[in-house]
C-alpha cells in the first residue's frame, strides 16, 4: 500500500487549493474527486463567484480576504491565466440596513478606499441601476468577480506539477484514523497517510465519523438573463457586481454579463435538502419569481429580462453562516475544512494556505477560534 504524507478527500475549491499549497511545500499528495473536474454538481462550477473586501458580514473576514487576493494573483501568473476579474461593487441598500452597515464597518475597522454613492450618482456612473430614493451604494473599488472553474484547474495544475496524484471519478466512502495515520476506502482501494483533509462540501456531516455537526444542505438555483445583446450598460466596465439587501436580511446579488448573459440570484433561498445526491437539478420556471421581484428597485429593466440559462449549486450551510476550518474533535490529524455557507469560494486560496499550515505546522498565522467545531454555535453537535 503506497502511504502519503496527505490525502486531500475533495478537490473542490478548498480541496483543491489545499492540495496546491502541500504540493508546493513539498508534501506526498494523494486528492481523491468523487467526480471529473469541472462537474456540476457541487458548488464549484458556473462562470462567476463575487469577490469583495469590505465584507458586510463581519470585519474579521477581510485579513483572510486580503491575502486570498495576493494568492489568486499568484495563482494567475503562475499558470499564465486571468482568474480574478476586478469590476468594483456595490452593496446597495437602506443607510440603516445590515448590508450598508456591515459593509461600512468594515472599511472603516481595516481602513478601505470606499465611497458611498446615492442614488443619483450611482445612475451616472452605472447607468443600468436605478435605485429607490432611500437607498445608498457603497463602492468597494476592489470588488469582482472570479471564474471558478479556472480557479480549480489553476490549483489541479499546480498540484499536479509539484507531484501530487490526483484521482477522479473516485468517491471517498469511509476513513479512520489512529494516532499516527489515517486510512480511508474508496470505491476503487484503500490508502494510508499521516494526515487528512475532508474537503468533501455537501457531503460533510455523513463522513464525520461519529460527530454530528448540525450542516444543512441548500439548493442554489442562479439565472442568467439577457436584458438585450445590444445593451452595453450591462458590459464591463460599466457593470460592477452587486448585493442589494431588498428587504432586512434578505440579499440579491449579480455579475456583469458573461458568455452566459447577466447572471443573478437570491442568496440563501433554496429548499434544504437530506440528500445531495437527490439535489432537483431541474430549475422550474416560477423560480425566477422571487429574483425578479428582488431586482425591481436596483435593476428594473434587468427585472424583466428573459432567462437565458439556469443552473443550481450547493450551499452546506452551518447555522451561524461562518465557516468550519479546525481538526476533527477525535483526531488531531484529520483536518475538516470549510462549510462555506454560500460565502466561501472567494477565500479558497488563503483557506488552502491555511489548511497545508494546520496540516504541516499546526497552527495557522490568522485567528481561526471563529471556525472552530467547538464554537457555540455548533455545540449541537454530539457524538453519535
Amino acid at each position: 500500500m503506497t502511504h502519503y504524507d496527505t490525502i486531500v478527500a475533495g478537490l473542490g475549491a478548498m480541496g483543491s487549493a489545499t492540495a496546491a499549497h502541500l504540493a508546493l511545500r513539498g508534501q506526498r499528495v494523494l486528492g481523491l474527486d468523487r467526480w471529473a473536474p469541472g462537474h456540476p454538481y457541487g458548488s464549484s462550477h458556473g462562470d462567476s463567484r463575487i469577490i469583495r473586501e469590505m465584507y458586510f458580514e463581519h470585519p474579521m473576514y477581510v485579513p483572510l480576504l486580503v491575502r486570498a487576493y495576493d494568492l489568486w494573483a499568484e495563482l494567475g501568473e503562475r499558470n499564465r491565466a486571468q482568474l480574478l476579474h476586478i469590476t468594483g461593487g456595490l452593496m446597495i441598500g437602506p443607510r440603516d440596513g445590515k448590508l450598508v452597515t456591515g459593509t461600512l464597518r468594515s472599511a472603516r475597522e481595516h481602513k478601505l478606499s470606499h465611497e458611498v454613492l446615492d442614488p443619483a450618482e450611482t445612475a451616472r456612473r452605472y447607468p443600468a441601476f436605478t435605485l429607490r430614493e432611500d437607498y445608498v451604494a457603497v463602492l468597494d473599488p476592489r470588488g469582482g468577480y472570479l471564474d471558478p472553474e479556472a480557479c480549480n484547474a489553476a490549483h489541479l495544475k499546480t498540484a499536479q506539477k509539484n507531484g501530487a496524484e490526483l484521482r477522479f471519478d473516485e468517491p471517498l466512502l469511509s476513513w479512520k484514523a489512529t494516532e499516527s495515520s489515517v486510512h480511508v476506502t474508496t470505491s476503487v482501494g484503500t490508502y494510508s497517510a499521516d494526515k487528512l483533509v475532508l474537503a468533501v462540501g455537501a457531503c460533510t456531516r455523513s463522513l464525520m465519523n461519529g460527530v454530528d455537526l448540525p450542516l444543512e444542505v441548500e439548493r442554489q438555483a442562479v439565472f442568467w438573463l439577457e436584458p438585450g445583446v445590444g445593451d452595453r450598460r450591462y458590459d464591463e466596465p460599466g457593470f460592477p457586481i452587486y448585493a442589494h439587501e431588498y428587504k432586512p436580511g434578505e440579499i440579491c446579488y449579480g455579475f456583469p454579463r458573461l458568455s452566459r448573459g447577466v447572471k443573478a440570484s437570491v442568496m440563501h433561498s433554496g429548499e434544504i435538502v437530506t440528500d445531495s445526491d437527490e439535489v432537483r437539478r431541474v430549475v422550474s420556471e416560477e423560480e425566477v419569481d422571487p429574483l425578479r421581484l428582488a431586482l425591481t428597485n436596483v435593476l428594473p429593466e434587468l427585472a424583466h429580462a428573459p432567462v437565458r440559462e439556469t443552473d443550481v449549486c450547493l450551499f452546506t450551510n452551518t447555522p451561524d453562516r461562518d465557516f468550519v476550518i479546525d481538526f476533527h474533535p477525535d483526531h488531531a490529524n484529520v483536518v475538516v475544512s470549510s462549510a462555506c455557507s454560500g460565502h466561501g469560494f472567494k477565500f479558497a486560496s488563503a483557506i488552502g494556505e491555511i489548511q497545508a499550515d494546520l496540516v504541516m505546522n499546526g497552527r495557522s498565522r490568522f485567528d481561526l477560534s471563529p471556525f472552530s467545531v467547538n464554537r457555540p454555535a455548533l455545540r449541537k453537535s454530539i457524538h453519535m
